[in-house]
């Protein structure tokens, strides 16, 4: 009956499971639960060549962030939207200069003589778009939330100019939407 079941002591049996391509430790190639052997590297580190390379966990808390990531999809394009708004915000700025100025401020502000107002207004809206544009593809967190409050801001001045503000009201809902995604907000957590 034990050459029924394979239990002749002079048959190989295999031994313990060796990992991925014959790697120690478990599935992922950590290593196996139990005591290690001295010398054996900590938890998430593994040895190369070039020296010790962190672990999935690894790492300084409050480093740059790499830049050498390709950012998602969702990140791409609410950057390349915030860029254009603020062109576009920048070319109105220029048109506020041209002979149209006090035509777009009366339409603003119900006053001829608010060019400059209109001008600096325009000016920080730019801002408010080009800077989080830029650092949003270079993973800085706070890139992130400076677009979705500059999004959350747009998309209430869109409900108050309905229906003449669809088209803004559907870009910042568009910019919200990418921004909160999971893919987007996974990427600016693991840094």
């Amino acid at each position: 009956m034990t050459e029924q079941h394979g239990n002749n002591s002079g048959e190989e049996r295999p031994g313990p499971y060796q990992g991925v391509f014959g790697s120690g430790g478990g599935p992922s190639g950590s290593p196996p639960p139990g005591p290690q052997p001295p010398g054996t590297p900590p938890y998430g580190d593994r040895q190369s060549p070039y020296g010790d390379l962190p672990g999935a966990y690894g790492g300084a808390f409050g480093t740059q962030p790499h830049q050498d990531a390709t950012p998602p999809k969702q990140v791409t394009i609410a950057a390349v939207i915030s860029f254009g708004l603020g062109a576009m915000c920048i070319l109105l700025a220029g048109l506020v200069f041209t002979s149209a100025g006090e035509q777009i401020a009366e339409i603003v502000t119900g006053s001829k003589d608010a060019q400059g107002m209109v001008v600096a207004v325009i000016l920080a809206c730019a801002v408010a778009y080009i800077v989080p544009a830029i650092y949003l593809r270079k993973r800085y967190a706070w890139s992130r939330y400076l677009l979705i409050g500059v999004a959350a801001v747009g998309i209430a001045g869109g409900l108050m100019a309905l229906p003449n503000s669809i088209l803004g009201l559907a870009i910042h809902s568009t910019l919200l939407f990418l921004m909160l995604q999971q893919p987007t907000r996974l990427w600016f957590r693991h840094r």
